[in-house]
């Protein structure tokens, strides 16, 4: 059925006794309807049609309420939609940032500055980043030299343009294996610290905590020998570094506390051959004292007239 445009109970019958429906009166006249039975069969018509018209408006009127309702249901429930949508990608947003920036949502404690403020550890954001990732990390930025280097770091930034520390290796760090063992020995709980700050699994921090305590107490640590003492510090960064290699792969994470004698002892032997090479080319290109000796002349004389 075609849509009704107009109400039909604004609508008002026609004058069919006027001459302009002479014509359909003409029509409907014979020996039993005179014009006066005429025009009100008309109307009756009229009304008859215009009644049914009503009932039909009402309908339309009817559905039309019942479509709109129905559209308006739809659209709230779509706005529901949304809103629940938004919301949970905004917890979403405040769950990875809370994972991402822990240390910004952590409650204030009741307590007061603590006494030891001033001398507390903070080591670069470089490093922490990487044990934030479980990632390996030079045990230097734990040593005195490598705070006292941050600290200098930050201090001349803050002069410069008061920018906060960019996550950027130092270029001063110096690999484990070259470390003074004094400087290994602190900055290993340094950096256990600093692993349970950065929320590591107790069993990994527990790990390292031995592996790191196995190396101090190994009988290398007692001799003479200095080769010994580097033979476990070149241990200690290539399993270190290995180890968390291994995290990655199919091998997974092993127990690294353990020392492996044979592998201890290979190293030994390659860091020996390697002390050996660089002592023995250190003396065999060493220029004699003569040559040398000119050397310092010409010198002293180029920055005399210079």
């Amino acid at each position: 059925m075609a849509r009704m445009r107009n109400d039909p109970n604004f609508n008002v019958c026609p004058d069919y006794a006027s001459d302009v429906f002479e014509n359909t009166r003409a029509q409907l006249i014979n020996e039993n309807t005179n014009e006066e039975q005429a025009v009100q069969l008309l109307t009756n018509i009229w009304e008859t049609n215009n009644n049914a018209d009503k009932i039909a408006w009402q309908r339309q009127v009817a559905a039309d309420r019942e479509e709109r309702l129905h559209r308006e249901q739809l659209e709230e429930e779509e706005q529901d939609r949304l809103e629940q949508v938004r919301a949970q990608e905004e917890e979403t947003t405040r769950k990875e940032d809370r994972k991402k920036n822990k240390h910004k949502y952590i409650p204030i404690l009741a307590t007061g500055i603590p006494d030891d403020a001033a001398t507390s550890i903070a080591p670069c954001a470089y490093a922490i980043k990487k044990l934030d990732k479980g990632e390996y990390v030079e045990l230097w930025y734990f040593t005195n030299d490598g705070l006292d280097e941050v600290n200098r770091k930050e201090t001349r930034m803050a002069r410069q343009r008061g920018s906060r520390q960019p996550l950027l290796a130092m270029r001063a760090v110096i690999n484990d294996e070259n470390l003074p063992f004094e400087e290994f020995c602190q900055a290993c709980p340094r950096m256990l610290t600093a692993m349970e700050e950065a929320d590591w699994p107790e069993d990994r921090t527990r790990m390292m905590a031995r592996f790191w305590r196995n190396i101090q107490v190994h009988k290398y640590r007692s001799m003479r020998n200095p080769v010994a003492q580097k033979a476990l510090l070149a241990y200690q960064a290539e399993q270190r570094k290995r180890w968390h290699v291994a995290v990655k792969t199919s091998v997974g994470p092993y127990d690294l506390s353990l020392v492996n004698e044979r592998v201890l002892e290979e190293t030994r032997e390659r860091v020996y051959w390697e002390t050996r090479d660089k002592r023995d080319n250190a003396r065999d290109y060493k220029p004699p004292y003569r040559l040398r000796q000119a050397c310092m002349i010409e010198i002293y004389v180029y920055n005399k007239f210079v």
